[in-house]
């Protein structure tokens, strides 16, 4: 009798795959061929589960995105029942930032995903919403509600990530560049 293969599991695998290779050699370097060797398994595997790598790519960009949703959620539940915005706030900026070693691979990840969807148009309707969604979330947080001020905070936190990245800011610097931003608006 045939082995029964969980058919999510087996792409989430994949993904992970696709994760790995994309943090250590760069979004250039995913292939069938190559994710299949870094999964333990056949190309033809690979494209029983995947089609095309575009295919592979907008399931793995959503497993990194449920993934994040996932930290967020955890990160924010731990402040308990009712927090501060300004708590939330901190706390939902500071998960998104690529800080420590296991972020930063993350990090470099999600940005070769964001490049890899910036020159695809169909991709831009929902870029567009996930940044409403932030900016409107933050701007909720915030005493004012200013929505011009929640997409000047957006883009400091995606700066500082980019300068963590790129390893021009410690987490510290970064941190604290962020808590003068937060004492302004607040």
């Amino acid at each position: 009798m045939p082995k029964k293969v969980d058919r999510q599991e087996r792409r989430t695998q994949i993904a992970d795959a696709l994760m790995r290779v994309a943090a250590q050699q760069g979004l250039e370097a995913v292939s069938l061929r190559h994710v299949a060797a870094e999964a333990g398994v056949s190309a033809g595997m690979v494209q029983h589960y995947f089609r095309t790598k575009d295919e592979m790519m907008t399931f793995a960009m959503d497993v990194v995105r449920d993934r994040n949703e996932a930290r967020i959620t955890a990160a924010l539940g731990a402040l308990g029942p009712a927090p501060e915005p300004r708590d939330l706030l901190r706390t939902f900026l500071v998960t998104v930032l690529p800080l420590g070693d296991e972020s930063r691979a993350d990090g470099r990840v999600a940005l070769a995903f964001l490049a890899y969807k910036a020159v695809r148009p169909a991709s831009a309707p929902a870029l567009r919403e996930e940044t409403a969604q932030m900016v409107s979330f933050m701007a909720g947080l915030l005493p004012d509600g200013d929505e011009k001020a929640a997409a000047g905070l957006l883009a400091l936190m995606e700066g500082l990530g980019m300068y963590l990245l790129g390893g021009q800011y410690t987490d510290a610097e970064a941190l604290a560049a962020l808590d003068a931003q937060l004492e302004r608006l607040f």
